[in-house]
C-alpha cells in the first residue's frame, strides 16, 4: 500500500508543475532605455514581489539578446525578472 501512496503523491506533484501552479509572476513596467550592446534594458517597474523589491527604475540583463529587438523606449510591457547567476535578469516579456 505504501508504494501506491508514494506513486500517487509523486504524480500529484508532477501535475502541479505541469499545470502552472508554480507559474512565473509577470510585473508591469515601462521601457526607459535599451542597450543592445551590453544586452541590458532599463525598466521603470512596479513592485517585484518574487524578488521582494519595491517599485523603482533599474537596469536588468536579458536572458536572450533577441528579447531586446521587441523593446522600444516608452513601451509598456509585462515581464518576469529572476536572479540568474546572481544577476537580475529579465527572463520573459509579454
Amino acid at each position: 500500500m505504501r508504494p501506491v501512496f508514494t506513486l500517487a503523491a509523486t504524480a500529484m506533484v508532477a501535475v502541479a508543475f505541469a499545470s502552472g501552479a508554480f507559474a512565473a509572476e509577470f510585473t508591469k513596467g515601462t521601457v526607459k532605455k535599451v542597450d543592445a550592446k551590453a544586452k541590458k534594458v532599463t525598466l521603470i517597474h512596479e513592485e517585484l514581489k518574487s524578488l521582494e523589491m519595491p517599485a523603482m527604475t533599474m537596469v536588468f540583463r536579458v536572458k536572450d539578446a533577441a528579447m531586446l529587438e521587441k523593446l522600444k523606449e516608452g513601451a509598456s510591457i509585462e515581464f518576469v525578472a529572476e536572479r540568474v547567476e546572481g544577476k537580475l535578469t529579465v527572463t520573459e516579456i509579454q
